[in-house]
């Protein structure tokens, strides 16, 4: 299988000692080798930040 699933969390909110939001999303490994970056909504912040993938 060429698609991987990976956990996205946020990067802001434990800065700001908030719970952080996890996303689930999939990448294709062979395309995109790198951790995966994106900007996503995260309700306790109540606005979108960026989520970064973690190591599962």
């Amino acid at each position: 299988m060429a698609r991987d699933t990976v956990i996205l969390e946020c990067t802001e909110a434990r800065k700001e000692n908030k719970p952080v939001s996890r996303y689930m999303t999939t990448r294709n490994k062979k395309l995109q080798t790198e951790r995966v970056e994106k900007k996503k909504y995260n309700p306790h912040l109540r606005r979108h930040t960026v989520h970064r993938e973690i190591k599962n």
